[in-house]
């Protein structure tokens, strides 16, 4: 789609969700006698955003590419949600913007019962900034008890950078931890005011020099596949492939599961660990 078709979509998008508005929805007054036609009047969008009736009526025309700003003033007085929001900053070629401020990520009910059926694979979920929001008890045997580390704490690269048991579970434990920091870069660009991203940058700037330094490179990395070695104090040496599913439902939620071919030691190994964690029941978390 041109940039001209583009404009054209959203101005008549924007008189679509005009016409499905009434005064009264958006808090001003019913008009003193009916109208012919339903909906809002151009003018009466206009003064909603605080923008001219002319400026309004040649985004309708597709004349006009609209700034941020005036994209959150029509998204609030036109009462869009989420998708339509995307969908109308898509067309004007602009980036979301996402609240600073946002309640802490749960885990995706779909993800949890995926999960719990995983009882020989070793798999996590992953939110924003890396968080560890949901893992299964041999993702738990194979790492760390999750459980046990405070919910504020419960990051991926955090746990990289200041347990030092971590340095020596991974054979390669500076490439695995370059990379997570030049993920956690990529999603600082998605997210520039995300203060509890802000705030994990600050803390490991200050807990390690080796973050510092990577930090500043300005790596960047994509979360997607790839393959590790460990060394696990229980089953010994794995190698293990790893691979990263997008939840539809949030892609700010990523189940990362960890796998390693039937017949080879490390699978074998895998179901030894499995069978450990049961025994010792290590807690998960649950739905509510």
């Amino acid at each position: 789609m041109s940039p001209d078709a583009h404009l054209n979509e959203l101005g008549e998008f924007l008189k679509a969700r005009r016409a499905e508005l009434g005064p009264r929805t958006v808090g001003l007054p019913d008009p003193p006698r009916r109208r012919r036609v339903g909906g809002l009047r151009r003018e009466e969008v206009a003064q909603l955003t605080a923008i001219s009736t002319d400026y309004y009526t040649r985004l309708e025309q597709g004349r006009l590419q609209p700034s941020t700003a005036v994209l959150i003033a029509l998204a609030q007085a036109l009462h869009l949600d989420d998708d339509q929001r995307t969908y109308v900053f898509g067309l004007a070629g602009k980036q979301t913007p996402r609240p600073r401020n946002r309640a802490r990520q749960k885990v995706q009910p779909q993800l949890q019962r995926l999960l719990d059926d995983l009882s020989a694979t070793p798999a996590i979920v992953l939110g924003r900034r890396g968080d560890i929001i949901a893992w299964n008890q041999l993702a738990a045997a194979l790492i760390t008890d999750f459980a046990t580390i405070s919910e504020k704490h419960r990051n991926f690269l955090r746990i990289l950078m200041t347990d030092p048991a971590m340095r020596t579970l991974y054979a390669d434990w500076e490439n695995v931890a370059r990379t997570a920091v030049a993920q956690l870069r990529m999603e600082a660009a998605k997210y520039p005011d995300d203060p509890r991203l802000t705030a994990l940058v600050g803390e490991l700037s200050v807990l390690d020099p080796h973050f510092r330094q990577w930090w500043a490179a300005h790596r960047v990395a994509t979360r997607a596949v790839g393959s590790k070695k460990l060394n696990h104090p229980a089953v010994g040496e794995l190698s293990l492939d790893w691979d990263t599913l997008t939840a539809s439902t949030d892609p700010e939620q990523q189940l990362v599961i960890w796998t390693a071919a039937v017949g080879t030691p490390t699978h074998e190994r895998l179901r030894t660990l499995a069978s450990w964690a049961t025994d010792h029941q290590l807690d998960v978390p649950s739905e509510d």
